[in-house]
């Protein structure tokens, strides 16, 4: 049983532009699930994402303030956990977003991330745990 599912930036800026590749995907998972959980992280980047394509950032602020998504994370106290897993991961490279991610399903071991980005197919938490995620096809 899946307690949370984490929401990525991708998946993110993908449903909110039907340009994008992963737009259909993206529909079908908000569809799917009622409500989200996230962290600052992914949506300071969908933020600069929706912005550098034009798009309008505050849109992803609504799906805050709706509740559709929440922002659950407390990167100053995650901070040394998050830090050990981007320099675990240098060689990916791992961005803040996705290692608040990893740690958010360390933190909650129920959880499933949500994304398109492939490196999640390598990340591992708690060591070696495949961290429990669904792509595109």
């Amino acid at each position: 049983m899946i307690n949370a599912v984490l929401l990525d930036a991708g998946p993110w800026v993908a449903y909110l532009r039907r340009a994008d590749q992963h737009h259909v995907w993206a529909r079908e998972q908000f569809s799917a699930r009622e409500e989200f959980v996230s962290c600052e992280a992914v949506l300071a980047e969908v933020c600069a994402r929706l912005q550098y394509y034009g798009n309008d950032p505050l849109v992803a602020l609504e799906f805050v303030k709706s509740g559709v998504v929440t922002l659950d994370f407390n990167l100053q106290s995650e901070l040394i956990s998050v830090e050990n897993l981007m320099r675990k991961y240098r060689d990916q490279p791992m961005d803040l977003a996705d290692a608040c991610l990893v740690r958010m399903t360390e933190v909650e071991p129920r959880s499933l991330v949500v994304t398109t980005d492939e490196d999640f197919k390598f990340y591992r938490r708690n060591g070696r745990e495949v961290v429990p995620h669904v792509l595109p096809e």
